[in-house]
């Protein structure tokens, strides 16, 4: 069962609104069609908006809903008349037909909620895992084997790049451009100044998970299992890859 609020000026019960509504087990709550009615109510899963009459009212509201952030997918309850004049401008998810059956209505509301919950999951920010790496963008904190790396703001930047494109190429210029963006005019021995400092802080057993590709660039690699403790028992620098053949190579 869900939590619905409709936004009515109408003096009916909400099953007068959408009739539909009568035969469903969700909650529902009627408030005045006004953007202020949302500052004493609840949350809910899904706004209605009567739609039926005024239309121009209701497209002011839609659209001050949008603009005031509201979380909750908004849908617009119309008469068949009344379609004629939505549009992509009113900020609304989806529309109903006040005729609408309830399992159209049913249908409606589902798809509704389960876009609101992907789209939700699609913008939180994510934790890379890369072996014993892991870069935290909602913390933009950097881990290694649960050892917190001490990085500046542009090395976790290219450090977090880097590992969201295992085993990718990039030229010195493609990553200036994705890291320091379109407006730094440094030069791209700036990448190399800060892939020393990253090398540097990733410690011995670790710093060969930059790899360079001579005369390109730079990727992030994934050593083979057992292959970094090798390297540190017997107290050896990472190596860098020997050059690709001009074939081999994976430049973006």
């Amino acid at each position: 069962m869900s939590s619905l609020l409709l936004l009515t000026n109408a003096l009916q019960p909400s099953a007068e609104v959408l009739p539909a509504l009568g035969l469903l087990l969700h909650q529902v709550r009627v408030a005045p069609a006004e953007g202020s009615a949302l500052v004493d109510t609840p949350s809910a899963d899904v706004i209605l908006v009567d739609g039926r009459r005024d239309l121009p009212q209701i497209r002011s509201l839609c659209q001050l809903l949008r603009s005031t952030g509201v979380s909750a997918p908004l849908i617009l309850v119309v008469t068949e008349g009344g379609l004629a004049a939505v549009t992509a401008e009113w900020g609304i998810d989806d529309v109903l037909l006040d005729t609408a059956g309830p399992a159209e209505v049913e249908a409606r509301l589902r798809l509704a909620m389960g876009r609101q919950q992907h789209a939700a999951v699609d913008d939180s920010p994510m934790e890379i895992r890369n072996g014993d790496l892991s870069v935290d963008e909602a913390t933009y904190s950097a881990k290694l084997k649960g050892r917190v790396l001490d990085l500046t703001f542009k090395e976790f930047e290219l450090l977090k790049y880097l590992a969201q494109h295992p085993g990718r190429v990039f030229t010195r210029a493609q990553l200036l451009q994705e890291v320091w963006g379109y407006d730094y005019f440094g030069g791209t021995r700036t990448v190399d100044v800060h892939v020393r400092r990253l090398r540097a802080k990733l410690g011995v057993e670790h710093e060969q998970l930059i790899g360079t590709v001579r005369n390109v660039g730079y990727r992030f690699v994934v050593p083979a299992q057992g292959e970094k403790s090798e390297r540190a028992a017997a107290g050896q620098p990472a190596e860098e890859p020997v050059e690709q053949p001009v074939g081999s190579r994976h430049e973006a």
